[in-house]
């Protein structure tokens, strides 16, 4: 199999572009194009030339562009687009071969025994056409299999076929180029949680089975809004662990319209984080942005009043994302030793008996490293409690006690690390819990382990007391020698062996009987078997 890895090269000049940088490193930084302004635009051609050293087709090598009629084969948009990654040393990765979207209606009136075969033979085709073409090193051979929780995605693929379908696309990606890397890819995978477990189960399933998946693509289509996956470098790296190579995919950070400073320095956090991951795990090949100008990003035709997206504005002008991603691929240490301003004393308001919201005047930041947000901390004369973080000005406080002042003052942080000066502390008290007997229940399930880990989803939190709550606390104790690597649907924080979840934003709210779930995963010693127990809800 031949490999995706970029040999290094010798040191980059630090004003190098992305690809020099990149090469240096032994990965690759890519981006998505589109044919249409790659034939049209001197701007978007030269930036897409000397920045990047692979490509990936946005829509040339779907399925409706190159066998929009049965048998009926077009190959002029993605022939395109290999020339053009020939003539500048870049290579391709092919994008996609199965998918639920873009697939012409033919395809999805199928029987399962013709639809079968027309996606075998598609598969032969479109990677066969390239087989002996050394720009062409990889595929999407499937994409987007499995819905948010875990489940399987219920598409004309799965509905008609089954699951076998994933290892049937496999083989024939396989027999059609032996020598090509071949990826299964989706979004919403890039931190541990359900999904990227299953993911995690089904690649590990299909390797003992002699399927040849050869790496896993972590789309990365991120929100400044929605908060960092922080546990990115972990969920690559436990991948990795399992044989395959890692990559992301289809990287772009969006923020609700319209852009400023501030929103701009997040971003551009966003794409460090994701940068240094990839760097810091062997087995993670390169990095590829989903297009590279805003003029061209899918974006706002998708999620409405958002925007800014790419690390390039619309008039092909670098942003602070463009040089965050430069500066992390340049290697080094930074040199942004300028912490934050102050923030603004915070104002509390819709006090609960077990939740406050803050706001707070921002910080702004001057050093380099951009904003990155916000530590909000209870001051308790001694080890100051860190209670939420947030990258915006405001942050809900949840899983409080009730009838307790709490005294909280707010730091900011910036992308290296630095944090501002505490804020004047504001002051307020939860009013007294709702009557009618609390109370409420937590249980874990092991959903699955292996020598040095295991995933507990669920863990069932229950409200079965006679009123409403408005937020819950769960604790545990991991075994000596466990470690948590990642949660979902939770706020954690580890005390030495203990640990305490409090519900997130969305999930504190539980009427009588109702329940809700999140769930963690642990390294451990191997072979030890041991799992938490214990688990207690207040």
């Amino acid at each position: 199999m031949s490999l995706a890895f970029l040999l290094p090269a010798s040191s980059a000049d630090a004003s190098a572009s992305l690809r020099t940088h990149a090469a240096a490193k032994g990965k690759f930084i890519g981006a998505a194009l589109a044919t249409s302004p790659l034939s049209n635009e001197t701007s978007y051609r030269n930036i897409a030339a000397t920045e990047f050293n692979q490509v990936t087709a946005e829509n040339a090598m779907k399925w409706d562009a190159t066998e929009p009629s049965q048998g009926q084969f077009n190959f002029s948009g993605a022939d395109a687009i290999v020339n053009f990654a020939t003539q500048n040393n870049q290579q391709v990765h092919g994008h996609t071969l199965v998918w639920h979207s873009q697939t012409p209606s033919w395809v999805q009136n199928l029987g399962a025994t013709a639809m079968r075969q027309a996606m075998q033979n598609h598969i032969s085709q479109v990677v066969g056409r390239y087989a002996n073409n050394a720009t062409v090193v990889s595929w999407d051979v499937v994409n987007e299999i499995f819905d948010d929780n875990g489940g399987w995605r219920t598409s004309f693929w799965y509905n008609t076929l089954g699951q076998s379908y994933v290892a049937d696309a496999f083989r024939a990606a396989r027999a059609a180029d032996p020598n090509a890397r071949l990826c299964i890819n989706d979004y919403n995978v890039e931190g541990i949680n359900a999904k990227s477990t299953a993911m995690y189960n089904l690649v590990s399933s299909l390797r003992q089975q002699g399927v040849p998946v050869d790496c896993v693509g972590f789309q990365g289509h991120l929100a400044i809004q929605y908060g960092f996956p922080n546990d990115l470098r972990q969920n690559l790296q436990r991948f990795a662990d399992l044989g395959v190579q890692v990559r992301i995919t289809e990287l772009d950070v969006r923020m609700q319209m319209p852009r400023d400073a501030t929103k701009d320095a997040t971003q551009a956090t966003y794409y460090r984080n994701v940068v240094n991951a990839c760097l810091a795990v062997t087995a993670c090949a390169g990095v590829t942005i989903w297009g590279f100008t805003d003029k061209y990003s899918w974006v706002p035709d998708t999620f409405q009043g958002q925007g800014a997206a790419l690390i390039y504005n619309e008039s092909y002008q670098p942003k602070p994302a463009y040089n965050a991603v430069h500066d992390a691929l340049a290697g080094g240490t930074t040199t942004d030793t300028t912490p934050p301003t102050t923030p603004g004393t915070p104002t509390s308001s819709n006090v609960t008996s077990n939740s406050a919201a803050l706001t707070w005047a921002a910080s702004t930041d001057s050093g380099g490293s951009g904003l990155a947000g916000y530590n909000i901390y209870r001051e308790q004369g001694a080890t100051d409690t860190l209670l939420a973080q947030s990258t915006t000005n405001s942050a809900t406080l949840t899983g409080l006690s009730s009838n307790t002042q709490y005294q909280v003052y707010v730091r900011a942080r910036d992308g290296a690390g630095n944090l501002s000066a505490n804020s004047p502390p504001a002051t307020f008290t939860t009013t007294s819990g709702p009557g009618g007997g609390g109370g409420c229940t937590a249980a874990g399930t092991v959903q699955t382990q292996w020598s040095t880990g295991y995933v507990v989803q669920p863990v069932t939190v229950t409200n079965t007391g006679t009123s409403a709550v408005t937020g819950w606390t769960v604790t545990f104790t991991l075994p000596a020698g466990h470690t948590l690597t990642g949660s979902w649907n939770a706020d954690v924080t580890v005390s030495g062996q203990t640990v305490t979840a409090k519900n997130a934003g969305y999930n504190g709210n539980l009427a009588p009987n109702a329940s809700t779930t999140f769930g963690f995963q642990v390294s451990r010693p191997n072979g030890n078997t041991q799992t938490p127990s214990g688990y207690t809800c207040a």
